[in-house]
């Protein structure tokens, strides 16, 4: 139906309450889901490898930022990817999109810097969210552009507005006696599992792993949100389509069959086995029954339990800064340091911190951080400390509030002498001292690193990381001046996850970013914080909910006791070592 999701979406901005104090209409979230057909062939011998990335463009800016990444799907020019986007979509405004393709040759995480070194260009295409939402069924195929002379395929984009369903599935299949399609094995089967959409077009929603060498596979079982198999519509049909995998990408249809997530919801039943089917085969075999069965072997469904939850249900979040006192900044009585105090305007250290602090004070009842330094020869002795209160308080190196942080770094930068070298592993072990000894979910801990560059102490703090990833805790890095900074994207493990002597970081905990970009062309230093908070803080609540979903901690339905000061910050001293014995 034309425009269908576009309907849905201004009946909701009809109905919803306005807020008089924003003056704007809550958001709806709209999934869009990638599709390309005819790729450019970069690889010789094979297909290309195709992976999309979406642009989104800040409103004052006008400047692109990467918003996500689908899959890699190998050996293919015309990919369904299974990843989506999940945007906000804003009916008054104008929100400008940009999809670039790559054909994905290295491991290379930095596809700006080396586009065409390492990982071939497809082509790219500009569009509106509004435009992908108010076309024909929401579904907008554009030809993709960028390589001059050259006809680069095409792009289908679809959007559809999300439900509100909170619910994630997790179910696991098994399937019998399937066709075997490998001249010298059986079969290497996968399946792909699509949701029906409202104009009887299906949109991709989950694929298994493969399973080698077998016309008997087992699955691992998977979880998926319930709203992405059916988007609340639970008598939806749901198809399933098995395939037996091929290296080339030409992978052999063994059949298909549907279900609904009402039928899924029945579990392990007779109710629950399904005959594959190869339509083509059954008009050719008069004979033909089916290509095998598949059969559900267990499925469960848990409500998802969101950030605010966990906030709702007394939840605290612990704010600790350290900022870097290496000789690198530069002398702070001149001008040309990154730690100078100007009188008419607040240094980069300054800005991140008021920044990121403002927004994660809300969420700490007593407003009371410790504060750290690093990298300096403290008075009377000169000895080099990296864990050193900027209040000067050993015994209680907490701070009041943000103002008392800005306070205590300004005094702090008065009395000791910028050094080094630059160690992170001390700061971080520290804080995880402390974030260990609390691991039931009434806390998470926060720590926020501001630097200017070289990290000294690389291979320590990648294992200070991996340890510190298995318990409440989440690390923001925020880089200012004008160095390169490689080793820190290293440490942000959004591409390729950290590890240390061989084991991986459970979780990604660490968010990068260099404070350059965010800086206001105009000079408009309230938008340059708005824009910093905003990008550095993003994963801080996945981050928090993917600790208490591996550690199955539920958020507290009562309300939280009154909160009581006192012990916490003792012991807090005595894991960051600033106790006096």
């Amino acid at each position: 139906m034309e425009g269908d999701v576009m309907d849905k979406v201004e009946a909701t901005a009809k109905v919803r309450d306005f807020d008089p104090i924003s003056g704007s209409i809550p958001a709806t979230k709209v999934e869009i889901t990638v599709s390309c057909r005819n790729l450019l062939d970069r690889d010789t011998f094979s297909k290309s490898d195709p992976l999309v990335v979406l642009y989104t463009q800040g409103v004052e800016s006008k400047q692109w930022r990467e918003f996500g990444r689908t899959e890699v799907i190998d050996n293919t020019l015309n990919p369904d990817f299974v990843r989506k986007y999940i945007l906000d979509y804003f009916f008054e405004e104008k929100q400008n999109l940009r999809f670039d393709v790559y054909d994905i040759d290295s491991k290379s995480p930095d596809l700006a810097k080396h586009p065409t070194e390492f990982n071939d260009f497809l082509g790219q295409v500009y569009c509106t969210l509004g435009e992908i939402v108010g076309s024909p069924a929401s579904r907008l195929e554009k030809p993709l552009g960028g390589i001059p002379g050259k006809k680069c395929g095409t792009i289908i984009l679809s959007a559809e507005e999300l439900g509100n369903c909170r619910d994630y599935a997790t179910m696991q299949f098994c399937a019998n006696k399937l066709d075997k399609k490998d001249f010298f094995g059986k079969s290497d089967p996968f399946m792909v599992f699509y949701r029906s959409n409202e104009d009887g077009t299906f949109t991709i929603c989950h694929k298994t792993e493969v399973v080698k060498n077998t016309l008997n596979p087992v699955w691992q079982p998977f979880s998926i949100p319930v709203r992405a198999l059916c988007n609340g519509d639970y008598s939806r049909t749901i198809k399933v389509e098995v395939y037996d995998w091929d290296r080339d990408g030409s992978h052999d249809f063994i059949g298909e069959f549907t279900t609904s997530y009402k039928d899924l919801c029945r579990g392990y039943s007779q109710l629950n086995v399904y005959e594959v089917v190869n339509a083509k085969k059954k008009i050719k075999k008069k004979r033909y029954v089916n290509s095998g069965t598949v059969s559900l072997l267990s499925f469960n469904v848990e409500s998802e339990h969101t950030f605010l939850d966990y906030i709702k249900g007394g939840t605290q979040i612990h704010f600790t800064v350290a900022i870097d006192f290496t000789a690198s900044n530069g002398n702070p009585s001149q001008s040309t340091s990154l730690h100078y105090m100007n009188p008419y305007q607040m240094n980069a250290y300054a800005m991140a911190l008021k920044a990121v602090g403002e927004i994660i004070q809300d969420y700490d009842s007593d407003k009371m951080f410790p504060a750290l330094g690093f990298g300096a020869k403290l008075p009377p002795d000169g000895r080099v400390s990296h864990e050193f209160p900027l209040n000067g308080n050993v015994e209680n190196p907490y701070c009041t509030g943000i103002p008392g942080i800005l306070e205590a770094y300004h005094q702090s930068l008065k009395t000791v002498q910028l050094y080094g070298p630059t160690n992170f592993a001390p700061v971080v072990n520290h804080v995880a001292r402390y974030a260990a000894a609390v691991q039931d979910g009434s806390q998470y801990f926060v720590l926020l690193i501001i630097t200017d560059g070289v990290i000294s102490d690389m291979a320590q703090t990648k294992e200070a990381i991996v340890n510190a990833a298995k318990l409440p805790m989440s690390i923001i890095i925020v880089g200012v001046g004008q160095a390169e900074f490689d080793a820190m994207v290293e440490l942000d493990g959004d591409d390729i996850r950290i590890s240390s002597r061989g084991k991986l970081a459970e979780r990604d905990i660490v968010q990068f970013v260099p404070f350059r970009d965010y800086m206001d062309r105009t000079g408009n230093h309230v938008l340059s914080m708005a824009r910093l908070a905003k990008d550095v803080l993003a994963e801080i609540p996945d981050q928090l909910i993917s600790y208490m979903k591996s550690r199955a901690i539920k958020p507290n339905s009562a309300p939280p006791p009154p909160y009581s000061p006192g012990p916490p910050k003792t012991e807090l001293c005595v894991g960051l070592g600033l106790s006096k014995d």
